[in-house]
């Protein structure tokens, strides 16, 4: 880094460090908001059906389960949601139901059709008297200081807090990013990746999803198959008492206390309408049949009830805030019950993650599983590099292939970019429309990233996993935020929902299968032995992988290979592999020159950097 780029830094961290926000800046801000309130309007015609919330069976499945739950015999409602779709609507017609209160905290918050779209009716929900409370991780949650200061004058009954913000301001420019690494690291570092909608405190939501169009099949260029469970019952006790945790922690500020949006709104005197809270701006078709399914209960019920099982126990699982006071390790408890139901595994472990990159405690865990004398298998589906949104994580996770695949036993599937039959609802992407061709991620014509998806070789509608769950002996299954990786058990506070039933476990592991499928993924597995000296390039490349920041030998252990047509899927051990699969070589797909070359420079220079990936 260059002294000029140093000092600049410098002056910048001096900057962020004295501009705190004066006492008559915030009681300016504080009056605006308030004065905002006095002249939002409310929806109390009960005549007028927008004033009223919409009936829904899904929503009083949570009353249900209350009603037939006791202190030993839980009883829940499950959804798996693994269509962005599907996640979509019931997260707008569980908002329009909601008749005392709705909660939502989200890692990502975007300002595209699917965000817009889930803000306004939350909006709407806050005019008909339900209590809205909106808590955003600071550096993604709606990074704009004009739509904060709307927001927090919105309604009364309406209120967005962000989380963690280093330079208490709503926007984090790239030099202000750069100064937080530099200066705050550990503090910058700490984010609140929890995803939560929940209403009326008997249904909540949660899952890998945050709010973005290529969560729910709606991005034209890259989308990314995830997946959300709805919990109806008892375990929405605890997410709101785990919201509450959060909502009330010191590092939760009110929108309107950020020096950006204060100064703002001290200024003007009133929250000012944004242009992209304005009714009557245009939708899109895809919005407005939207916004119409979400108010027609018996339709999303008809669609959502053959995903939905009655279940038993349910368990949740959370960080709490406390995870990020000091610098020692605290109320992981998102990890512990991660690492736990792991260690329970006796016969077999199914394990989706988009990055396959293990912390310590997961490696000598898996180790030492793998030693039992009745080792369990454990699956594996992540990302292929030509699938991922993470080109450093995956190289990382690369250098660690030989380790994965010998030391730990893993069968690991890595999904590929255009897979046959993922369920990603194609037409709803817009990517099939005229525009197509000239999309920035869309096909080969992208010229990729250091860190987001890499070119490839052809066009088609793209996709990268992002679901983070698993299931336990097919009798648990688990859907989360939890990564598995160093990031998760460490930085960012992660939250899980475990249930206890084997329909939904057999449920989950057919969803994961399906991505596993060689339509849809390739198998991982060790190079073909060369004729001469395999043992000493074993052995030469097992050393260059325990270097710290090197890893210079160029013959990489393990390789992608591609179901021949007319062959049955058999595990590497088996004497058949080599003839059914093909070897399409460490990096299917991928439109790179000396692609080999450049992963490795990211590898060997990404190893330092585990801990926070």
């Amino acid at each position: 880094m260059t002294p000029r780029l140093l000092l600049l830094l410098g002056l910048l961290l001096l900057g962020s460090g004295c501009a705190t926000l004066s006492p008559e800046t915030r009681r300016a801000a504080a009056d605006a908001v308030g004065a905002s309130h006095a002249e939002a309007s409310s929806c109390t015609d009960p005549a007028d059906a927008a004033c009223a919330p919409v009936a829904s069976p899904l929503l009083a499945l949570g009353g249900q389960a209350m009603a037939a739950s006791t202190a030993d015999a839980p009883r829940h409602h499950v959804t798996l949601l693994d269509r962005g779709q599907d996640a979509l609507i019931a997260r707008l017609h569980l908002i329009r139901a909601a008749r005392e209160r709705i909660e939502l905290q989200s890692f990502i918050y975007d300002t595209d059709d699917s965000g817009l779209l889930v803000l306004e009716e939350l909006l709407a929900a806050a005019r008909r008297g339900v209590r809205v409370r909106v808590l955003l991780d600071q550096l993604y949650g709606l990074p704009n200081p004009g739509l904060q200061a709307s927001l927090a004058g919105a309604h009364p009954n309406f209120e967005l807090r962000l989380y963690n913000p280093t330079f208490n301001e709503a926007r984090t420019e790239s030099l202000q990013y750069a100064a937080g690494i530099l200066c705050c690291f550990s503090d910058f570092n700490r984010r609140m990746h929890t995803k939560l909608l929940l209403v009326d405190g008997q249904v909540g939501l949660t899952g890998g999803r945050n709010i973005q169009d290529r969560y729910f099949d709606w991005a034209e260029g890259y989308n990314y198959r995830d997946r959300d469970i709805l919990v109806a019952g008892p375990a929405a006790v605890a997410m709101a008492d785990n919201f509450e945790a959060f909502w009330s922690f010191e590092r939760s500020r009110e929108a309107y206390a950020l020096r950006d949006v204060a100064e703002r709104l001290a200024a003007e005197g009133r929250a000012r309408p944004h242009h992209l809270l304005d009714p009557g701006r245009g939708k899109s078709p895809r919005v407005l049949a939207m916004q119409a399914l979400a108010a027609d209960g018996a339709a999303v019920w008809e669609r959502l009830a053959p995903l939905t099982l009655a279940v038993g126990e349910v368990d949740f699982h959370a960080d709490l805030p406390d995870k990020h006071v000091g610098e020692q390790k605290a109320h992981e408890d998102a990890s512990i019950a991660m690492r736990d139901l792991v260690d329970s595994t006796r016969s077999e472990l199914v394990l989706q993650t988009p990055y396959l990159v293990l912390s310590r405690e997961a490696r000598q865990l898996f180790r030492r599983m793998h030693r039992r004398e009745q080792a369990p298998v454990v699956w594996v589906s992540t990302n292929s590099l030509a699938a991922t949104d993470a080109f450093p994580v995956y190289a990382m996770s690369h250098k660690y292939k030989r380790l994965y695949l010998r030391e730990l036993g893993f069968r690991i599937r890595e999904y590929k970019p255009y897979p046959s039959d993922a369920p990603i609802d194609v037409a709803a992407t817009g990517a099939l429309g005229e525009r197509a061709a000239s999309l920035p991620i869309f096909g080969s014509g992208s010229a990729g990233s250091a860190s987001g998806p890499v070119p490839l070789k052809r066009a088609g509608v793209r996709v990268g996993l992002h679901a983070k769950s698993m299931v336990i002996d097919d009798r648990i299954g688990v859907v989360g935020s939890h990564n598995f990786d160093p990031r998760s058990d460490n930085l960012n506070t992660e939250s899980m929902v475990v249930v206890h039933d084997r329909e939904f476990a057999t449920a989950l592991r057919a969803s994961i299968e399906l991505d596993m499928q060689p339509r849809n993924a390739w198998a991982i597995a060790r190079r073909e032995k060369p004729p001469v000296f395999s043992g000493l390039s074993y052995t030469l490349g097992r050393l260059s992988e325990k270097l710290p920041i090197f890893d210079i030998w160029p013959f990489p252990f393990a390789s992608s290979f591609e179901l021949r047509e007319g062959c049955n899927p058999v595990p590497p051990e088996d004497p058949t592999f080599y003839e059914c699969h093909e070897d399409v070589g460490a990096f299917p797909e991928v439109d790179l020159p000396l692609k080999t070359v450049y992963t490795r420079i990211l590898t060997a220079f990404g190893a330092g950097l585990v801990p926070i990936l």
